[in-house]
Parts: C-alpha cells; structure tokens; sequence
C-alpha cells in the first residue's frame, strides 16, 4: 500500500500557492514541490491531492492511502461532492475510481509536516523568499 501525504499552500488567499506530496511504502520513498502560481488555499489542496495521486497511477500500485489536513478535500473525496470546486473534485474521483482500493483521511496538522514543508519550499522557491 502507497501512503500518500498531501497538502497545498498559499501565501494570500489567493496569492502565491505551491503543493507538496509525499509517498513511502511499497519501497518507494518520493517528494515531490511544485508552484502553482496564484490560486486560493482549498484550490491548492485539490491540485495537491490530484498530483499525488497522478504520480501513484505512475507507481502501478492498486492500494492507496492519502492523508490530508485539509477538510474539505477529505470531506468532498468521501461524499462525492463539492460546491464549490467540483470540477477539481471530478478530475481527482476520475483517478481515485481506477484504484482498486482507495482510502482518504483527515489528520491533523502536525502529522502533516513533510508534505507541508514541500509545498511552502515550492512557494519560497518561485517567489524568490
């Protein structure tokens, strides 16, 4: 089973975002920091957890355990639904289906941190702070 860290961060809301995911199990050991320009922080999230589990697809792993610190990712994966950012909620349900077994789950921050630190090193990186 792949266990998949997520998070998304923005400097402003909107301003400067970055996301940052990171994968251990299965042997793998990955980190991946990408700026994404200026969006809001729930925006971030999504694109996050769409890029993590992007690059599990490229695992080739059937199991798949994502963890976030973000509610309204976690609440929208488990319900199927989200007001405001279903479009980015169906891209991210569109992979999670081709999974033969998908969990998500809430944790707290503090649990989060490698994947936090990823996505602010992507925003320090592209803004130059």
């Amino acid at each position: 089973m792949l266990e998949i860290y997520i998070d998304g961060a923005s400097a402003g809301n909107p301003g400067p975002s970055g996301i940052g995911i990171f994968i251990k199990g299965e042997g793998h050991q990955l980190k991946f920091k990408e700026a994404i320009g200026s969006t809001d922080n729930h925006t971030a999230e999504f694109l996050a957890l769409i890029r993590g589990l992007e690059e599990a697809k490229k695992l080739n792993s059937s199991f798949i355990s994502v963890r976030s610190d973000s509610k309204i990712v976690v609440s929208s994966i488990e319900k199927r639904y989200a007001k405001h950012y279903d479009e980015l909620l169906q891209q991210a349900l569109t992979i999670v289906d081709d999974f033969e077994l998908f969990f998500i789950k809430w944790i707290p921050d503090e649990q989060n941190k490698a994947a936090d630190a990823l996505a602010r090193a992507a925003i320090k990186e592209n803004t130059g702070q």
